[in-house]
């Protein structure tokens, strides 16, 4: 069960994230319920890329235990991905709809 913490941690911060651009930018926001999946598929999209980008965000420490770097890269590429991908999804929706 411990292997999956990271994917959790990223779900969660990309839907943070996610929610975060819908309330910071009414005009790419997708609801409540579009901001919450957007992100987190961005979360653990970019959340599962960073650490191979980045080795050093890449996991365990010393016995097996998630260092502070491993659960920032975690965070912040989970809430970065959320963010970018529901932008991103509501910049197309919004452009599409202008048509």
């Amino acid at each position: 069960m411990e292997q999956f913490l990271p994917l959790i941690m990223q779900l969660i911060a990309g839907a943070v994230g996610g929610n975060a651009v819908g309330a910071a930018a009414k005009n790419v926001s997708l609801g409540g319920l579009g901001n919450t999946l957007a992100g987190a598929v961005g979360g653990g999209a970019l959340g599962q890329l960073l650490p191979m980008i980045l080795p050093m965000l890449a996991g365990a420490g010393a016995g097996g235990n998630m260092d502070i770097g491993a659960i920032a890269g975690n965070l912040v590429g989970g809430g970065v991905g959320g963010a970018v991908l529901t932008a991103l999804i509501g910049f197309i929706k919004n452009k599409m709809a202008a048509k």
